[in-house]
């Protein structure tokens, strides 16, 4: 197959927008993350979980990452695979038929798909909803490789679908040389080029300012519930030099935006391009989307922390 074969489905600019409009009841959502890279992943999976009243978490897939945490990509979607079993656990909650293997590998090329359980399972989970469903809400909180597969896979997927990826810097950074979106760029661009509702919450220049501290994880977490104590040891253990740190938690503002988007400022912009320099490029030929340019940092955190705390739900 030639990525000039791939046609996807032509939605229309008034419809984009107004699915991109922040949900206002209980949404159905799926989470696509790279859990053992960091620290933050957690967090956000634990905080999914934990808001139930505005979210209902369908299934979580595993996704690829490669650094000084895993040996390869296939080793690091395995260590997130069981990461996010060990969230529910922690959390005294069934993982039973909802955590899925996502691609042990990036995409070579933007036209060939990574096959995987998560990549099929999306494809099947949307193939199953109803004409007059409500859009189910993708998160992808890691390198976007099986969002992207799940799309190429069946592009027909687009129209029922809104994805939410926390990817790529600000617009206005130098670069965009960011961990999720530089792990497969190929991926991103299929994301950025499909036509799909597309919510963008950039990393450096937006989430960088959703930090905590040791300390203060210690005054909230530790201690007030089993999940809570582990975040803080997590945190604890990922610096060496702890005096005057602060951790981002990066991928809690993708969560954030759909329990209230007041907390995350978004506006609509042209999909960027990804170039092989890793820099943007912008067309106003290209379809809208919607992109975070500011975190209301506070609240975000308070109804992290109470939730975390007290786990009620």
């Amino acid at each position: 197959m030639k990525d000039t074969e791939i046609i996807f489905p032509h939605i229309d600019e008034a419809e984009r927008i107004r699915r991109l409009e922040p949900p206002k009841g209980k949404i159905n959502m799926v989470l696509d993350t790279d859990t053992y890279n960091e620290v933050d992943d957690q967090f956000a999976l634990a905080y999914t979980l934990c808001s139930s009243e505005k979210i209902n978490l369908e299934a979580v897939y595993a996704a690829p990452f490669y650094n000084d945490r895993s040996s390869s990509p296939a080793e690091g979607m395995e260590k997130s695979y069981n990461e996010i079993l060990n969230v529910f656990s922690l959390l005294g909650k069934s993982s039973d038929g909802m955590v899925y293997r996502g691609s042990t590998e990036f995409m070579k090329n933007p036209y060939t798909p990574c096959r995987s359980e998560a990549a099929q399972n999306l494809v099947q989970r949307v193939r199953a909803m109803k004409d007059d469903d409500e859009p189910l809400y993708v998160v992808a909180i890691g390198a976007i490789t099986n969002v992207a597969s799940a799309i190429l896979l069946d592009p027909e997927i687009i129209r029922k679908i809104v994805v939410i990826w926390l990817g790529g810097h600000a617009y206005f950074w130098p670069h965009t040389k960011e961990f999720n979106l530089w792990e497969d760029i190929y991926a991103a661009n299929v994301v950025f080029g499909c036509g799909v509702p597309l919510v963008q919450i950039p990393c450096m220049g937006v989430t960088s300012h959703l930090r905590t501290t040791i300390p203060e994880l210690e005054f909230y977490l530790k201690g007030k519930s089993e999940v809570g104590t582990y975040l803080t040891r997590i945190v604890t253990n990922y610096t060496k030099s702890p005096y005057g740190w602060s951790k981002p938690i990066w991928d809690v503002a993708a969560i954030a935006w759909l329990v209230n988007s007041d907390w995350v400022h978004t506006g609509y912009v042209h999909s960027p391009i990804v170039t092989v320099e890793g820099t943007y490029s912008f067309s106003t030929k290209r379809h809208l989307i919607r992109c975070a340019w500011y975190l209301d940092r506070d609240p975000i955190f308070a109804d992290m922390f109470r939730k975390l705390s007290c786990i009620n739900v």
